[in-house]
Parts: C-alpha cells; sequence; structure tokens
C-alpha cells in the first residue's frame, strides 16, 4: 500500500527561532527575499500549518507590494514606507520570516511619534495581474493653500483645495455620482478603525 499524503493541522500561532517571535494569523511579516539586494519582502500572514508531527511549518501570506514592485513603479507621491496590499496569496515556509512589522493606516501612520524600520502604511489595494489600484485616487490637498499648518491639516477627514481641484473635483463629483451610496459605507469602516 502506498503512502498516504501527510496530514496538515492548522495552527494558532508559531514561534520562529531565527528571531525568537511568535507569529499568527493577521500579523504582518518582514520575509526573506530570493535577491539578497533587495529589501525583505512585506506579508500578511493568512493562515499557519504543519504536518502531524508539528515539523514542516508553512504560512499562507498575502503579499504586500511596494511601490517599485507595481505596474508602474514608483511615483511621485508613493511614500517611502508605503506598501500595496495585493490580490497575490502564497504559500511559504516559515523559516523564511525575518522578522515582525507593522502595516499601518495612512491615517494611524501620520500620527506615529517615531517610525521603525518594522513601520509601513497601506492605503490601496493592489491586483497584481491588472495593475489596478483600490482606490483608485486618493484625495490631495494642500494646506498652506489655506494657511493651514500640518498639524491642522492632520486633523481634516477629508478636504479639497477650490484653486488647485477644481476641474478634477467636477470630474470626481460626476463620475462617481452612482457610487455615492457604497463609498459611504467604506467611508464608515474607515472612521471605526
Amino acid at each position: 500500500m502506498g503512502k498516504g499524503r501527510s496530514t496538515r493541522r492548522t495552527l494558532d500561532s508559531h514561534t520562529v527561532k531565527s528571531i525568537n517571535k511568535a507569529i499568527r494569523a493577521g500579523d504582518c511579516v518582514l520575509m526573506r527575499p530570493s535577491d539578497t539586494n533587495k529589501p525583505s519582502y512585506v506579508a500578511r500572514v493568512e493562515k499557519i500549518e504543519s504536518d502531524s508531527r508539528g515539523a514542516n511549518v508553512r504560512v499562507h501570506v498575502r503579499w504586500y507590494y511596494r511601490p517599485e514592485e507595481s505596474i508602474g513603479g514608483r511615483r511621485q507621491f508613493h511614500g517611502s514606507k508605503e506598501v500595496f496590499l495585493s490580490d497575490h496569496h502564497d504559500i511559504q515556509s516559515a523559516d523564511t520570516i525575518e522578522g515582525k512589522c507593522t502595516v499601518h493606516s495612512f491615517k494611524s501612520y501620520t500620527k506615529l511619534d517615531a517610525v521603525g524600520n518594522d513601520d509601513f502604511f497601506c492605503r490601496f489595494e493592489y491586483n497584481s495581474s491588472t495593475g489596478a489600484f483600490n482606490p483608485d485616487r486618493v484625495a490631495v490637498f494642500h494646506p498652506t493653500c489655506i494657511d493651514l499648518s500640518i498639524e491642522e491639516a492632520k486633523k481634516l477627514e477629508h478636504f479639497f483645495c477650490e484653486n488647485c481641484s477644481s476641474g478634477e473635483r467636477k470630474k470626481l463629483n460626476n463620475s462617481h455620482a452612482a457610487s455615492r451610496h457604497s463609498e459611504a459605507k467604506v467611508d464608515g469602516k474607515r472612521r471605526r478603525r
């Protein structure tokens, strides 16, 4: 009789020996790239599993892409610590985890007193096959146009500069009139975070 396939079991957590830290589903991690000249990959752990003996631990991850890894590459408005949550899922050995990190919302990232090497922020979801972003645009405003300090500007939920974006705002209002109801639901969810 042939050998049956090894049964996998889901783990609540796993301690990565090389960093002596426990990881759980939902944690963000830095993963070793195949090219040592590249920065560590950023991923969110979706599931942790091992074989029936508790060995051969694998992590199911959802990759974050850096702007330079996306179709179109890094643009002027991308932050140095910005990443995009992609639709790219993968299974990797837990041994490739180099450390834990935190991927903040943009709003919480701007409120950090100090940004560490393991702090990133995410404003977009990214479709790795088409290069499309969700949302497909972000509100941009210029505090100096209305004599606001950076601190005052950070307290605002939304703002469009009439001088700089009146044409863009009209286009945005017309193109999204049908989807305002669904956007209100998303905005409500964002505020609760």
